[in-house]
């Protein structure tokens, strides 16, 4: 395998389409390094695990010897994304806007190496742009073409308003890029239409198109909706070790491979073979432990990942819960299904309200999230169980 195919299949991790391959390869066998951009507006104070997937890749290029550009839109930040919303987003204050842009700048370097990393701010061309020079920008794009977007589309036959500085935001974006000069864009898959848009503004001025490659939205916690500090779901890059380690242990067994695949580091064979452990009966806790650990040591240090996973199994298995935590016994030699022990407990009261709160993502056995609503708990060893945030029992199922 040639440099450049090597090159490719770190590229193809993750993502979800690269337009278009061809094209890519070609710039990656010129040999020099290529100009690979990612831009995220400033719209929130912090960064969480769903923006690393993009970092994550911006690092991998970083690491192929390639010139990153990580450009902060303080000026598309004051026009707010249209994308994927419903009505009008209400633009923020520049104020607003620089103040995040500058916990930006401190969290990224957790990820990319700031002597490979240009930072940038597209206010330092568009707010030197005159009216004429955006009616001229604004003349390379139709109308048709924006109705094309299926937000827009959405919008426009339900004959809900759409602003016309709404449009105008596809349109500095992809000029970002022809004032970059960029090779490589990277976005979300929500991104695609603007993304795109920047090839089209590309060719237009007389530039080689950049590819764009788009990458998947990553769910939240609770592994169905995208991950949003708005919706709760959210592990902030900046948070505490414990809270990060916690949140970590908490998502899903079928989640906790998304999130290897998406924010791992780690090479892809490993991965495989970890699922070859779990396959064989490792307890996916364990594989949790180490995807756990490597963020928390990304995002803090070693040493704290490491004092996160002792807090973390002093707390689930040596007993560090409530002082009046009731200890059971029940007799079912056979076992019994969750939803039954949790109501034989008293921790519900009843057995649907106990396959909601499953369904929720609120019931817990050793600290470990409950997805399976058919689970059954056997006879023998005690465990803690929890529902809620405040309701605990340790149950042993007596088999006799």
């Amino acid at each position: 395998m040639g440099p450049v195919d090597e090159a490719l299949e770190v590229i193809r991790r993750g993502t979800e389409e690269i337009l278009l391959e061809d094209g890519l390869r070609a710039k990656l066998a010129r040999g020099r390094p290529l100009r690979v951009k990612a831009g995220f507006d400033p719209t929130a104070p912090d960064l969480h695990l769903g923006h690393t997937v993009l970092i994550n890749k911006l690092r991998q290029f970083q690491d192929l010897g390639h010139e990153i550009l990580f450009l902060i839109g303080d000026f598309t930040g004051m026009i707010g994304d249209p994308t994927g919303k419903s009505a009008t987003r209400k633009p923020l204050t520049r104020e607003a806007v620089l103040e995040n842009a500058r916990t930006y700048e401190q969290q990224i370097f957790h990820i990319l190496d700031p002597e490979k990393t240009l930072v940038v701010f597209n206010s330092s061309w568009m707010g030197e742009m005159k009216a004429a020079e955006m009616i001229q920008l604004a003349a390379k794009h139709t109308v048709a073409r924006m109705l094309e977007r299926d937000d827009f589309s959405k919008r426009y036959r339900a004959g809900q308003p759409i602003a016309i500085h709404e449009f105008l935001y596809p349109l500095v974006q992809g000029y970002d890029s022809v004032a970059l000069r960029a090779d490589v864009e990277l976005g979300g898959t929500d991104q695609k239409f603007n993304l795109l848009v920047g090839r089209q503004l590309q060719e237009a001025s007389g530039q080689e198109p950049q590819v764009v490659i788009t990458l998947p939205i990553l769910e939240g916690t609770d592994g169905v909706q995208k991950m949003s500090k708005s919706l709760g779901n959210y592990i902030g890059i900046a948070e505490p070790p414990d809270e990060i380690f916690g949140k970590l242990m908490s998502i899903s067994d079928e989640l906790m491979w998304r999130y290897l695949e998406l924010l791992s580091l780690r090479p892809t064979s490993e991965i495989d073979g970890w699922r070859d452990e779990a396959a064989a009966g490792l307890n996916p806790m364990e594989i949790k432990f180490r995807l756990a650990g490597e963020l928390v040591a990304r995002f803090h240090s070693a040493s704290d990942a490491q004092s996160a996973r002792e807090r973390f199994v002093g707390r689930f298995r040596r007993g560090d819960l409530p002082e009046d935590m009731p200890e059971l016994s029940l007799a079912a030699p056979d076992g019994l299904q969750i939803a039954s022990l949790l109501k034989a407990a008293g921790l519900v009261g009843s057995t649907s309200e106990a396959l909601r709160l499953i369904a929720q993502g609120g019931v817990r056995i050793d600290g470990e999230r409950v997805d399976d609503k058919s689970l059954l708990v056997v006879a023998g060893e005690a465990h803690v169980f929890q529902v809620g945030k405040r309701r605990f029992a340790r149950v042993t199922l007596a088999q006799k």
